[in-house]
Parts: structure tokens; C-alpha cells; sequence
């Protein structure tokens, strides 16, 4: 599956699927996430992601739940078209801080197919990966387990970006193929 900068096929503007709503308790935990994350503190596969407001121009940091497969990484939009989502979307790059480790990116919104197959392939393997059974958990837990069950309607509510690293340049480093 080749992964190249061009147009997605999904909307740009808009608050994100109806049926997609943010759990009571993830702007509460948020905070208290960024300041651990920021000091180092291990949050699982958690990260702080820092972009550009897209109306603002003020750079904005949210923790996000990062995937990492075979040198290659992926964020999601678990709650659809949210402000960070937009916000990347118009940025194209950010920086990834993780274990007090900054590293700028260049984002790479998959399209809807091509988000279709991660969460059929990469994110089921990678989930399935987790002991206990907690990856399933996690996604029940957040309202998002249509990542896996129903990953066809899951690609048109939530974004998937592939970060890759920066060259000198500023354009990301050349895509790796989907596995």
C-alpha cells in the first residue's frame, strides 16, 4: 500500500462523526498526562504531540496514544475531527516529545483505504500484542473500538497520520512500505 502526500478523501472541516464524543474523563486527565509526559514519565504508549494552531499560529501540545511498528509510527484521531486532528491536518508537522525526547515529524494523513488497512492490519496485530487483553480495553474504555471492529466505517470517523522523521529539508523521510 503506497503512502504519498495527496488529498484525503474525507472531510476537512466539521466537529467529526455525531456518533464520536470524547469521554468525560479524558479532558480531565489530559493535564495531569501533558505534565507527567513532559517530565518523563512513562504513560504506556502515550506521547505529547505539539502543533501549530491552525488560527492562532500558537503552538498546542495534547498527550496521544502512539503506534509503533517496525521503526514506523501512527497517531489517531480516536475522537474524530478533533482540533488537534484539524490542526495537523493544516500544519503537516509537529513535534513528537517522548521520554522528554523531542523529535519534529511531518504527518502523513492516510486515506480513508489506506487507514481502513492499518486498523485491519496493523493496529489488530498491535493491539492483539498488548497482555491481558487491555488494548481491547483501552479502545472499549475511550469509545473506540470500531478501530476493530468495523475498521471500513472507523477510516471515514478517525484519522490515522504516519510521522516521520524530518530531513534537513523539512519534508518527511521517504516512505517505508505498508506491511
Amino acid at each position: 500500500m503506497s503512502m504519498q502526500n495527496h488529498p484525503v478523501d474525507r472531510p476537512t472541516q466539521g466537529t467529526g462523526h455525531a456518533g464520536t464524543r470524547v469521554p468525560f474523563f479524558v479532558p480531565l486527565f489530559n493535564p495531569i498526562a501533558r505534565r507527567l509526559l513532559r517530565v518523563g514519565v512513562p504513560l504506556g504508549p502515550n506521547a505529547l504531540l505539539t502543533v501549530r494552531g491552525r488560527k492562532t499560529g500558537q503552538p498546542r501540545t495534547t498527550p496521544v496514544a502512539l503506534v509503533e511498528v517496525d521503526d514506523r509510527r501512527w497517531i489517531i484521531g480516536t475522537f474524530g475531527d478533533v482540533n488537534w486532528v484539524r490542526n495537523l491536518r493544516a500544519a503537516g508537522q509537529a513535534t513528537l516529545t517522548s521520554n522528554r525526547r523531542a523529535q519534529p515529524v511531518t504527518a502523513v494523513e492516510l486515506s480513508t483505504t489506506e487507514a481502513a488497512a492499518f486498523y485491519r492490519g496493523t493496529l489488530m496485530s498491535y493491539v492483539r500484542g498488548i497482555p491481558l487483553g487491555l488494548g481491547r480495553f483501552l479502545l472499549s474504555s475511550l469509545g473506540a473500538s470500531d478501530l476493530l471492529s468495523d475498521p471500513d466505517g472507523a477510516a471515514q470517523r478517525h484519522a490515522v497520520f504516519e510521522l516521520r522523521p524530518q530531513t534537513n529539508n523539512g519534508s518527511g523521510a521517504a516512505p517505508a512500505p505498508m506491511s
